[in-house]
């Protein structure tokens, strides 16, 4: 489910909606994106407040909902920047990510088994539309994900508080330069021993000041935005 104009217009323009769901005046609002759904496919229905509040989660609905498949998709054959997200539990992190991925030009985000749903109401929210806009591959084990990532010739980087390398000597030693799959782990416990030794290298970020860590989306924000600009530096 998208909510919110600017998710059901992406959403829309990815193809796969089938129904959208919108109150009276957002029906008078939204006009174009209402007619464009519809040349998509959709079916566009009219709901009261009360029946559009039904379908939604959030306390102020924004009047209009899209029902979307799901679209379950492969890695592509060509990855440079690419994200796996192991046990990621709260949806909004999942979302936030999805949408730094988004603009950090990724090829890829990975939901492994034990991870949040891509397509819970909240991650989609979150996304802000990213969602729709970068192939999200979903199920199937991190390990065998990483695997298939390696075998694409990317390195697989750990994001891990007590990695043996820092952000910053990583920039300098050329390493981000590289093609490279971030692997993130849970809220809570971050990567198991396990998962950290399957990474090529494990990668802390550097913390400056009095604070004890970032939260994962923003360390997440940090190292994909890194390997962004370096592999923008490589192609000039």
């Amino acid at each position: 489910m998208a909510e919110g104009p600017q998710a059901v217009a992406e959403a829309v323009r990815a193809g796969g909606v089938t129904e959208v769901f919108a109150t009276e005046a957002a029906l008078s609002r939204h006009t174009g994106l209402l007619a464009e759904a519809e040349s998509f496919g959709a079916r566009v229905f009219a709901v009261a407040d009360s029946g559009l509040a039904a379908l939604t989660d959030t306390v102020h609905p924004q009047g209009i909902v899209a029902v979307c498949g799901y679209v379950d998709t492969t890695l592509p054959e060509t990855v440079r920047l690419a994200v796996v997200l192991d046990g990621i539990a709260d949806p909004g992190n999942a979302g936030t990510i999805l949408r730094t991925a988004d603009a950090a030009g990724a090829q890829a985000v990975v939901f492994p088994h034990g991870s949040v749903d891509p397509y819970n109401g909240k991650c989609v929210r979150a996304s802000v539309g990213s969602l729709f806009h970068l192939p999200v591959v979903r199920g199937g084990d991190t390990d065998e994900h990483l695997d298939a990532l390696r075998a694409k010739g990317l390195r697989i980087l750990a994001a891990d508080v007590r990695g043996e390398t820092d952000l910053d000597a990583a920039i300098d030693d050329g390493l981000l330069r590289q093609p490279t799959a971030w692997l993130f782990g849970s809220e809570a416990h971050g990567l198991s021993d396990a998962l950290t030794e399957r990474a090529d290298v494990r990668v802390r970020v550097p913390i400056y000041g009095a604070a004890e860590s970032l939260n994962l989306a923003t360390a997440a924000a940090v190292c994909l935005y890194a390997s962004a600009r370096e592999h923008r530096k490589g192609e000039t």
